[in-house]
């Protein structure tokens, strides 16, 4: 249990949350002197008609931008190279990410190699990151990565097939325009990934072994709003009260896990998703029930609170119940598939687990994992 008369930092940017605020875009890199923007997007937030929403705000102020869309799901090394090259290259001097997790986090890396140089792998860790990077506005389309928020990017190491966490200050954008309408035209899949990974953040936040009283608070909020709210907007997907609240579970999450960190689950999706480059979120929610078992005894009346704010009415001496709500969660979102779907094989497991055990979101882990309970959360899973 924390000192909760000890000292505690707590960092967020400026966020402007509600339907509309996304054309705040132009309004805000003016305010940031903008003379050139290099905006990060993806093909699919393209083709859905957001990117052009967000640089139409920058035409109306007549100001100059270069697209960077390059970016993949689980963003890699070299598309944060490729996108840096262009920022310095073209003069850019504010970038502006629109998209999920991926275009973000890539935002994020591509500011850092813009300020600080070298290669973005020098940069894993913790409070790496010298120099300030240039302004970053943030424009999420997913409920979910809370990247918009967060003092976190997860880059793909392409050599080492690992996924690598960068973690400073640095990194917390300096504002978000979290509008709750963009994420209306994400598939049903992608609306359950994303929900599911909000869960994970919340979760993991509540029982790191760093949380504090001011985190708690935006944890708990976001498992409410996830497990309420979450089958209801994958069935009704233009319901804006729906999506406004699972835009809140994003917001709420990341908040509390960019201050108490993460945990087991994040560790090991990270080990996945850089070796399989499968889908973060799906990791995440098979993952999740299993190492909620593992960890129950670390702080069961943490994981009982868990379960009654999801609505489980006897939690009793057990993970059971709680591993079981999530485990129908998976099933209404529809995310059933097993690791076995994502190429994973059963040779593959100590691999994983030896990359997980080294993941920075490990060391928060309200109890310590060996690589054999590592793989035997990823059996379970097979």
């Amino acid at each position: 249990m924390p000192d909760t008369f000890g000292l505690r930092k707590f960092v967020a940017p400026e966020f402007i949350f509600g339907t509309g605020a996304m054309d705040l875009a132009g309004q805000y890199a003016r305010n940031f002197g903008a003379t050139r923007i290099l905006l990060v997007s993806d093909p699919g937030v393209r083709e859905a008609g957001w990117t052009e929403r967000v640089s139409a705000c920058f035409d109306a102020l007549d100001i100059p931008w270069i697209l960077y869309e390059h970016v993949t799901p689980n963003p890699k090394d070299f598309e944060v190279h490729e996108g840096a090259d262009i920022f310095l290259s073209q003069q850019c001097d504010v970038i502006v990410a629109v998209g999920g997790g991926s275009p973000m986090d890539c935002a994020k890396g591509i500011g850092i190699i813009a300020s600080n140089g070298g290669r973005i792998a020098d940069y894993e860790g913790i409070d790496l990151v010298g120099a300030a990077t240039p302004p970053l506005i943030c424009i999420p389309t997913t409920a979910g990565s809370s990247a918009d928020v967060s003092q976190f990017a997860i880059i793909a190491d392409t050599t080492r097939r690992i996924k690598m966490a960068l973690v400073s200050k640095a990194l917390v954008p300096d504002v978000a325009l979290i509008d709750p309408f963009p994420p209306t035209t994400l598939s049903p899949e992608l609306t359950a990934f994303t929900g599911m990974d909000a869960l994970t953040h919340a979760i993991e936040a509540y029982v790191s072994r760093v949380h504090s009283p001011f985190t708690d608070v935006h944890a708990l909020e976001a498992i409410r709003l996830v497990a309420e709210n979450l089958p209801a907007c994958i069935r009704s997907p233009l319901d804006m009260n729906l999506r406004d609240a699972m835009m809140q579970a994003s917001l709420h999450a990341g908040l509390a896990f960019s201050n108490a960190i993460l945990g087991a689950v994040h560790a090991i999706a990270h080990s996945l998703g850089g070796m399989f480059d499968s889908p973060h979120g799906e990791c995440n929610a098979l993952l999740l029930p299993h190492v909620v078992a593992f960890n129950y005894e670390a702080c069961p009346e943490r994981y009982d609170r868990i379960a009654r704010v999801m609505g489980v009415g006897d939690v009793g001496d057990s993970a059971q119940p709680l591993t079981e709500r999530i485990m129908g969660l998976n099933a209404t979102t529809g995310i059933t598939r097993r690791i076995a779907a994502l190429g994973v094989r059963s040779e593959d497991l100590p691999e994983l687990a030896e990359k997980a055990l080294r993941d920075a979101c490990m060391a928060t882990n309200p109890r310590t994992m060996t690589a054999a309970d590592v793989e035997g959360v990823l059996r379970a899973t097979l």
